[in-house]
C-alpha cells in the first residue's frame, strides 16, 4: 500500500485511497487504450489484478531491455533493487503491446 505520515498522521495515504492508485502509461510497448485492473465501487480496495509497485517497475525495466534482477545500483553498502530484495514482482506482460 502507499503511505506518507505528515504531520504525525498515522493513516495511510494521508487518509485517502491508500491500497489503490491510479497510472497512466502510453508508448513504448505498451498497450494502447485498455484499462487493467478494477476497484470496488468506493476505489477503495483492489477488486481485480492487483498491482504492486515493484510490479511496475520490473515491467518498466523489461520494456527498457534490462534484467530487472540483475540491475541494482548501491545503497547504505547494500546492492539494491527497484524491483526490491524478493523475487515476487513480475513482467505484466497484460499490458504489453
Amino acid at each position: 500500500s502507499m503511505n506518507e505520515a505528515r504531520g504525525g498522521s498515522t493513516f495511510l495515504g494521508r487518509d485517502h485511497h491508500p491500497h489503490c492508485f491510479t497510472l497512466w502509461m502510453a508508448g513504448g510497448g505498451v498497450k494502447r487504450g485498455f484499462n487493467f485492473g478494477q476497484t470496488d465501487e468506493f476505489g477503495y480496495q483492489v477488486a481485480e489484478n492487483k498491482v504492486g509497485v515493484h510490479d511496475i517497475q520490473h515491467t518498466i525495466l523489461h520494456l527498457l531491455g534490462l534484467d530487472a534482477k540483475r540491475f541494482t545500483y548501491a545503497y547504505q553498502g547494500l546492492q539494491q533493487r527497484l524491483i526490491g530484495p524478493t523475487d515476487e514482482s513480475r513482467v505484466l506482460t497484460e499490458i504489453l503491446a
